[in-house]
């Protein structure tokens, strides 16, 4: 977004989380090998390469994500965090985003001089992919709604953390990208889930938000938000959300499945036709894009789709020992609230890689951050005050 490669690297994001998951694996890591064999299954599809066309670039472009996937596995599993150092972090997490927010903001023209069509919008992503930046602010919503439905402190004003999250929500639905979108309303209705499903004494044992209060507030600022924008682009916004494109509403093409995923779909079935033919190893890191016949030279969008074409049986693997991570935080007993953010981090982290393959590292941060345990779960899941670590206010409840 700040076009400023080669100075400041492309992709930094992915570089810096593979350094520090390194070392936080080799100083601190699990004796799960979970993570490691997910590392493993990835190492045959780089020695060869059926479209010989896949240079060093690509390489690490389509590989870099599903490794800090494996590492993420390897060093998050079965470690521990406090309620006050989750908190932490996720505030931590917002400075980035609000980051691209204001960059969003201050590179988009005037309104009145952007032409809204139905497809993805860059004049509003301030200078990135609007596939990308959509994922972010998404995932600020999501974040914002945590800190509101919580009762937690963002900008230290309750007026000002509801603004910081309809802002999120305008900008990320003028991007036109509806992945990002859906995936931070995804994760706000997890959260909702697990508060509703629990009974009144839970709901008392551990402070839960009253439901019908969240489910008010959520529903209100989503609704105000998304008809703004929806009334700016003169209606645009909503046709594209229901599938349309110029040509389904010409008349000059059909809806379908493949026109409201934007072609996904067709690269999705070129890639499974190609794991197809080549089932055990597939066709090599990055080779599938040269090799499909309809969608050649596009990139995948579905990550799936790629490590079944790419890696083969051992994709399939791969996948599979996530989803056997995720049934395993399911059937685990937590308290409502953390196991909806446990989960919410978990299903937002795989559905992104359905939309956007693994293209930020949000993917492999949060599949890892799912994996932790939350300490002190018997305590209301308050913040403490600023002033006071953790360990105080332990000692103040057993006095």
């Amino acid at each position: 977004m700040s076009q400023t490669s080669p100075y400041i690297p492309y992709e930094l994001g992915k570089y810096l989380l593979f350094l520090m998951l390194i070392l936080g694996v080799f100083k601190f890591g699990s004796k799960n090998y979970l993570g490691l064999l997910l590392v493993l299954l990835l190492v045959p599809a780089v020695f060869f390469d059926l479209s010989g066309k896949v240079d060093q670039k690509a390489l690490i472009f389509n590989l870099l994500g599903p490794i800090n996937v494996g590492l993420a596995v390897w060093f998050f599993y079965g470690k521990s965090i406090s309620k006050y150092q989750l908190i932490r972090l996720l505030r931590i997490s917002l400075f980035p985003l609000i980051a691209v927010l204001s960059s969003t903001i201050f590179k988009i023209p005037s309104y009145d001089e952007i032409e809204f069509s139905l497809g993805a919008n860059f004049a509003t992503s301030g200078g990135g992919g609007s596939n990308q930046v959509a994922t972010l602010l998404g995932l600020g919503i999501f974040i914002c709604f945590l800190f509101l439905i919580n009762k937690w402190k963002i900008t230290g004003y309750r007026i000002g953390d509801f603004l910081l999250f309809f802002f999120f929500g305008f900008q990320g639905l003028l991007t036109f990208s509806r992945g990002g979108i859906i995936g931070g309303i995804m994760g706000i209705s997890i959260i909702l889930f697990f508060v509703l499903q629990s009974n009144e004494s839970v709901k008392r044992r551990y402070n839960l938000p009253k439901i019908s209060k969240a489910l008010l507030l959520a529903g209100i600022l989503i609704t105000i938000t998304f008809q703004i924008a929806d009334n700016l682009t003169d209606g645009l916004l909503g046709l594209r959300y229901l599938g349309e494109t110029q040509g389904t509403l010409s008349g000059t093409k059909e809806k379908s499945i493949d026109s409201i995923t934007t072609g996904r779909f067709s690269i999705f079935m070129e890639d499974t036709n190609l794991w197809l033919d080549n089932p055990i190893f597939g066709v090599g890191i990055g080779a599938s894009s040269f090799l499909r016949s309809d969608s050649q030279f596009y990139l995948t969008h579905v990550e799936l789709s790629r490590l079944l074409s790419e890696h083969g049986l051992l994709g399939l693997f791969y996948f599979s020992i996530l989803m056997y991570l995720f049934v395993d935080l399911i059937i685990s007993k937590r308290p409502p609230m953390e196991k909806g953010i446990l989960v919410a981090f978990f299903l937002i982290a795989i559905y992104t890689t359905f939309h956007a393959a693994m293209r930020t590292y949000l993917t492999p941060l949060f599949i890892g951050l799912s994996l932790m345990d939350i300490k002190l779960s018997k305590t209301p899941f308050k913040s403490p005050k600023k002033e006071e670590e953790p360990e105080i206010q332990e000692q103040r409840i057993k006095y």
